[in-house]
């Protein structure tokens, strides 16, 4: 149905409209027309993710200069209840624009961590974020594409000269442990993607993490760098809190964002505690216990290799 909200046309996808949909719709709109802050807040069940969509989507047709809506969530699943609810409000609006020539496309794009993106098959199994973020970090690092670039063009060479060599590099950690990977192995996803340039780009529509996945198989490229990229692109961006708050993710994910996007945190009750978390430290007494160890091994080397240093 479409609604007529103080002026603003809303169009919201289904045929009856709670009385508490339409009071949260004009208190949203009155805080977007004064470009200032709101806390609202609506009974369970009473629809508040489809109303907040239907609100702020049409203000955006109404009112471009408003930028992008950034929508955040706290879990996965909410992020993926937020797409699939704008999925339909979308397909709906544009059936409604169908009779009147069409209306302009919209892009909405959900952003998470590495493991839910991947889709390169040997860092799938890894497991942990912590496993797959380590092995992407290691398959994508610029070190490492340079030495690819470097062990192929040596193989290149061997080949011509009639030449086998068979060998082992270390990281550049200077970590002392032989790596087991070939170094010249590299992610064909995220090549893929770097060899596309400026052309990997989305078309309209809203993607879902299994949206990106299926259409990073199908184009050959990294889900989760296409969808970093998109941001810049998209009218509607999904992602997690950390995303937002956390400085030390904001600033790698979200610092190209333009100032002027209209910023709703879903569940802002959980707030507190994520930048409780964002912003603290954990070690494991197992951390401290090797590093106790590690120092001592390093002040025996010392000792022996300066005896009067100290």
């Amino acid at each position: 149905m479409k609604i007529k909200l103080e002026g603003l046309d809303v169009y919201f996808p289904y045929e009856y409209i709670y009385p508490e949909q339409y009071q949260y719709m004009l208190e949203l709109k009155r805080s977007l027309d004064a470009r200032g802050h709101c806390l609202l807040e609506m009974p369970t069940g009473t629809g508040k993710t489809v109303t907040l969509l239907s609100l702020i989507t049409s203000y955006q047709l109404a009112h471009p200069e408003v930028g992008k809506l950034v929508y955040c969530t706290r879990t996965v699943p909410e992020m993926e209840k937020v797409l699939a609810e704008l999925k339909d409000l979308i397909r709906y609006r544009e059936r409604y624009f169908e009779s009147t020539g069409g209306g302009p496309p919209i892009l909405a794009v959900g952003l998470s961590s590495r493991k839910n993106l991947c889709i390169n098959p040997q860092l799938t199994e890894e497991g942990s974020r912590e496993s797959v973020d380590a092995g992407c970090r290691r398959l994508t690092a610029s070190w490492v594409r340079e030495r690819a670039v470097e062990r192929q063009q040596a193989r290149q060479q061997q080949r011509q000269h009639g030449q086998v060599q068979q060998d082992m590099e270390a990281g550049p950690s200077g970590g002392g442990e032989v790596q087991e990977r070939d170094p010249s192995q590299l992610c064909e996803f995220f090549e893929g993607h770097e060899k596309a340039g400026a052309e990997a780009l989305l078309p309209p529509g809203v993607y879902t993490l299994e949206d990106l996945r299926a259409h990073g198989r199908k184009r050959g490229w990294c889900p989760y760098f296409l969808a970093r990229h998109m941001l810049t692109f998209s009218n509607v961006v999904v992602y997690n809190y950390q995303y937002m708050i956390d400085p030390k993710v904001s600033q790698m994910v979200s610092r190209e964002l333009e100032k002027e996007c209209i910023v709703v945190f879903d569940e802002a009750h959980n707030i507190d505690n994520v930048c409780i978390e964002a912003l603290s430290v954990n070690l494991r007494q197992q951390t401290l216990d090797t590093a106790s160890r590690n120092l001592s091994r390093l002040s025996t080397m010392l000792d022996s290799a300066f005896p009067n240093l100290f």
